[in-house]
């Protein structure tokens, strides 16, 4: 365990001094509970929290883990230790059929996606009679080991011993090239495209991860309460694991450990509490609960562990990757050479034409503007090259090869890199990580793998590169820093030394200028210049015209979706027709 991470030393301690202090019977339940719970919320963490992906359906694949292992282990007398793997099975089969269907979605159809297959699972489960209806299955066996049955602490250390491998295996992926992908998915699919990435892939992931660990709770639960209804697997509880999460810290691994145990207990001590206040039976708590949730999300979006967290100190990155080797690169293109080739684009939104049949060339070693007046189609010419819109007509040749075909993540990977108009980044990774994501496509480290920290040799050579860039452009001293801490002048530095992570033989900058202080605007002036004089090609969109004049070899003019010229600086500054689509007049 990384010595930053103190909170699992402290929770692994936990453990121990559990099994080893003689706990009321009580307790030990109690806490068995807390931490089914908080595996099963562990997983929301990462699909809800962390990759923006609602799920009220989690309860359902509970129910797959534990229905697989009582009716196997009643039916077959196969041990519950080999009917874990094929309930994982089984969950991972129906995680990825599911996942493959709903994942497509987005907004708020989503979450109704996942109540949906959620009450289709339940209600499957209460009317099977070979999984005895709403009575459910009885009569399991507790879990054991030869002759030991593992019951009351012994069950304690064996979930609260898998809950930390799974937070150990959770933050170890966050802290990695698929963690860092995964992290990019809550701020939508366009910046994580764009850097290669494959969001649909990550997002069934996630997904089948959360599945897995809610299947393993529900194993657990089966062998502890010895029986299983479908009661324990509805939407009610679907809801609940939700809630627990929220209130605990959705964006937090430990959030998950705060919320399950502060809901389980609050939900007990209400139950009992209430009626006798009130003096009359009923299910009270759920409307306290709903209130609460509702003050929650107003007041503490963030969950009761960011209000813990913000007071502990902030672990940081050892540099010492300074050994690690090189990252491939990719052969570059040779001064002159034809790096991109826009023949005939056009894009047309229904009887609109955007961009009309736009054509220009871009050679190895040029920076090359493109300007024109709001409305004049640049952005929408922009996201045609790099692949973020689909063409109506017209090629796109990058390095002779026609890519107009490709998806921007495909685009990426051919080597093309760019910035946003709007800074997308990922406000709570440091300024280091942000700009680790841009070579994405440099590296190879797996899921799997991230998990068992087998990647630790490509994550220092990621590191490496990452602050290689950072300093190549100014930016050194800014490799801790929060980025969403930082200013607009520095956001746009680093979504530059992001793209050239990516190790682009052609990079594209989409109004880097935009929003900066003369000062700021200079020292982009001075990247610019060294970018080029260290033979990088670049294409930008700027409404900057000082900007551009002091930067650009090259104009290319555009005036509502046509080209209306192009030329040197001086060429562009002299024309009468640019002058006129600029203000209006040829005089």
């Amino acid at each position: 365990m990384n010595k930053n991470n103190w909170h699992l030393w402290l929770l692994a301690a936990a453990i121990a001094l559990v099994a080893l202090l003689p706990l009321p019977d009580f307790w030990i339940v109690q806490l068995n509970y807390i931490g089914l719970y908080a595996l099963v919320c562990l997983g929301l963490v990462l699909l809800t929290g962390v990759g923006g992906l609602t799920s009220f359906g989690q309860a359902a694949f509970v129910g797959i883990g534990a229905y697989t292992t009582a009716w196997l282990t009643l039916n077959t007398g196969l041990s519950p230790w080999l009917t874990l793997w094929v309930g994982l099975a089984i969950t991972a089969v129906s995680a990825l059929l599911v996942g493959a269907i709903t994942l497509r979605m987005s907004g708020h159809y989503l979450p109704l996606a996942t109540i949906a297959w959620g009450l289709s699972l339940y209600y499957l489960m209460g009317n099977l009679q070979v999984l005895g209806k709403y009575d459910g299955l009885q009569g399991l066996a507790s879990l054991s080991i030869g002759d030991t049955e593992i019951k009351g602490r012994w069950f304690f250390v064996l979930t609260w011993s898998i809950l930390l491998a799974g937070a150990i295996a959770m933050l170890n992926l966050l802290d990695s090239r698929p963690g860092r992908a995964i992290r990019s998915l809550k701020g939508g699919s366009q910046m994580a495209e764009a850097m290669g990435i494959n969001t649909f892939r990550y997002k069934v992931t996630i997904f089948l991860i959360a599945a897995l660990l809610a299947s393993t709770g529900g194993w657990l639960l089966a062998h502890f309460q010895l029986t299983v209804n479908p009661s324990a697997f509805g939407l009610k509880m679907g809801i609940e694991y939700l809630f627990m999460t929220v209130v605990g810290g959705v964006g937090y691994v430990w959030g998950a450990i705060v919320g399950a145990g502060l809901i389980k207990l609050l939900d007990d001590y209400l139950q009992v509490a209430l009626p006798a206040l009130i003096g009359t039976s009923g299910s009270y708590e759920v409307i306290v609960f709903g209130i609460a949730m509702v003050l929650v999300l107003k007041y503490m979006p963030d969950g009761l562990w960011s209000m813990v967290s913000a007071y502990l100190p902030r672990a940081t990155r050892r540099v010492d990757w300074q050994g690690a080797k090189e990252l491939p690169t990719r052969q570059k293109p040779s001064q002159g050479e034809s790096v991109l080739a826009v023949q005939q684009v056009r894009k047309q939104f229904g009887g609109l034409v955007a961009v009309n049949d736009i054509s220009f060339d871009i050679a190895a070693g040029q920076i090359v503007g493109l300007i024109g007046p709001n409305g004049a189609g640049k952005s929408t010419t922009f996201n045609l090259i790099t692949g973020l819109l689909s063409k109506t007509s017209g090629q796109v040749l990058f390095r002779g090869q026609d890519i107009s075909g490709l998806r921007s993540r495909e685009i990426a990977r051919q080597g093309m890199a760019r910035t946003f108009q709007h800074v997308k980044m990922i406000a709570d990774m440091t300024v280091l990580e942000n700009v680790a994501l841009g070579a994405y496509t440099r590296s190879r480290g797996g899921v799997l793998s991230s998990m068992l920290r087998a990647n630790r040799a490509e994550e220092q050579s990621l590191m490496k590169e990452a602050q290689r860039q950072l300093e190549r452009i100014g930016m050194g001293e800014y490799l801790h820093e929060q980025a969403g801490n930082l200013a607009m002048g520095p956001q746009r530095l680093m979504e530059i030394a992001r793209a050239l992570c990516c190790d682009p033989a052609l990079l594209l900058l989409d109004e880097p200028a935009a929003g900066l202080r003369h000062q700021e605007k200079q020292a982009l002036i001075q990247v610019l210049r060294q970018l080029q004089s260290e033979g990088m090609t670049l294409l930008l969109v700027e409404h900057d015209m000082d900007l551009v004049m002091q930067v650009c070899d090259h104009l290319v003019v555009m005036e509502f979706g046509t080209l209306l010229t192009q030329g040197t600086p001086a060429e562009i500054q002299a024309s009468p027709a640019v002058r006129a689509a600029y203000l209006g007049t040829e005089h």
